[in-house]
């Protein structure tokens, strides 16, 4: 079994096979962990990115304690908070879902009671109607439906879209959207927690599993770019080796470079995407923000996370 890519997604399919299959895993990359890792060397060593994960991973945090990477040591838990300088700040209670939620709006600072019941109104309304739609739509259209104030598209709609889905509402779906509400704020209160890195995303899960995977045998292939998948009658080829099975764990524009399907190349060629950049900022004196994820407005930044908070990294933010 081959499994093409060691990002987060490949190293999890690697490490569930272990022990059912003999596993080979390709790599183009020196170290596995894709979007999701460090990168650089020695005390240059820096996050490709910022990454939080919630409460509602369970899979993702079982993987982690399955290659021993201990959640709570390595994961800051924090009851969901919502800081926006010179806004929005809402920090939900250790109260039963959606009690948590209800009671954390209610004490929200930066909202007008309007505004406050409008929010509470469109989130119910999601909840009642057990996070389904009957026809999907924009985000941004269905907020227009809800009559959402430009407050809340600033302070908490737009800003929340973007992180969960990296796509602007006007792009975004609002049914996928609605899959992840359902999963977080509207499960259980702990499956809405922020869990916040308190190592390095590398630490978190991919070096670990890499290490696991060694361990029990698998073929590690760092630095070893594959250029073609293709299928055949007895199997699929990875360049001239075949397999019974192969699993491409690669982002689509490089699934579109590997596939030898015109019909599925030209799929894949289809999509669009919307970068995200890290910034990060080193200050001679600690920058001290008041919460270790903290939103912003204006300049082209929607989050700052304080990583002396969170990881100890002296007087770094990223942005």
């Amino acid at each position: 079994m081959a499994v093409v890519g060691a990002g987060w997604a490949g190293l999890a399919a690697a490490v569930e096979l272990a022990g059912h299959a003999d596993v080979t895993v390709y790599e183009a990359g020196r170290e596995p962990g894709g979007r999701a890792r460090c990168i650089g060397r020695a005390e240059d060593r820096f996050d490709n990115g910022q990454h939080i994960l919630l409460g509602a991973y369970a899979e993702c945090l079982r993987l982690m304690r399955t290659v021993g990477a201990d959640p709570d040591r390595l994961l800051l838990r924090k009851p969901l908070q919502w800081r926006r300088e010179g806004g929005l700040s809402l920090d939900c209670l250790r109260l039963p879902a959606p009690l948590h939620l209800a009671a954390g709006l209610l004490a929200a600072r930066g909202l007008g009671w309007r505004d406050k019941w409008l929010l509470a109104r469109a989130l119910d309304g999601l909840r009642r109607g057990g996070y389904r739609l009957a026809r999907d739509c924009s985000v941004a259209a269905w907020l227009a439906e809800q009559g959402q104030s430009c407050r809340l598209l600033d302070d908490f709609w737009r800003p929340m879209v973007l992180s969960a889905l990296n796509t602007p509402p006007e792009r975004a779906s609002m049914r996928v959207l609605a899959a992840t509400l359902r999963d977080s704020l509207g499960a259980q209160r702990a499956d809405s927690d922020l869990l916040l890195p308190a190592a390095g995303l590398s630490a978190l899960f991919p070096d670990p599993a890499w290490r696991w995977l060694a361990e029990r045998g698998a073929d590690l292939r760092a630095g070893c770019r594959a250029r073609r998948i293709a299928p055949f009658q007895d199997g699929p080829q990875v360049d001239d080796e075949r397999y019974d099975a192969v699993i491409s764990a690669v982002a689509p524009y490089h699934a579109a470079e590997l596939l030898d399907e015109p019909a599925l190349r030209a799929a894949l060629e289809a999509y669009r995407y919307w970068p995200i950049a890290t910034v990060y900022l080193r200050f001679d004196v600690s920058p001290r923000l008041p919460a270790p994820m903290m939103g912003v407005s204006g300049g082209g930044m929607d989050w700052l996370f304080d990583r002396e908070a969170l990881a100890g990294e002296a007087g770094l933010v990223a942005a």
